[in-house]
């Protein structure tokens, strides 16, 4: 077997590990490994693809945020897109954060940031509306909740 062949069969193992881990987290409710572990995997998914970019499809746990949602959730379209650090490990991946908030937002002069534990599914738009709580979502994949 050729090299790119063995990375081939190894890039469509770890989809589909991930994609199980994804669906014990997001529709099981039951995580069967620690995050930490998951974003190993996903690291080491992404450090293939762009090795072999041609490898790189729609399908693919890097192309994508999360699993499939919940039925018993109803669709939310968030006002405002939820942007998300991904996996960030060096201080270089707060700065590209930064730049995606500058890029994407307003013309900003001074950022402040504050780090803390991740904690998964815990970052939620709330929609008040005449002081009265009208919606609740989480960020999903940072566009739209279903």
């Amino acid at each position: 077997m050729t090299e790119i062949n063995q990375e081939k069969a190894h890039i469509d193992a770890l989809k589909s590990q991930l994609e199980e881990h994804n669906y014990q987290y997001y529709v099981m409710d039951a995580p069967s490994i620690p995050d930490a572990q998951y974003d190993r995997l996903l690291v080491e998914l992404i450090a293939l693809e762009k090795k072999h970019p041609e490898l790189v499809n729609s399908d693919s746990p890097s192309q994508k945020v999360g699993g499939i949602s919940l039925s018993k959730c109803d669709a939310v379209v968030h006002e405002v897109a939820m942007l998300s650090l991904d996996n960030g490990f060096a201080e270089a991946d707060l700065i590209a954060f930064g730049k995606r908030l500058q890029d994407r937002l307003m013309p900003v002069t001074y950022m402040q940031f504050s780090c803390e534990s991740k904690l998964d599914g815990l970052a939620p738009s709330i929609l008040y509306e005449n002081s009265d709580l009208t919606r609740a979502a989480t960020r999903s994949n940072g566009k739209a909740f279903t």
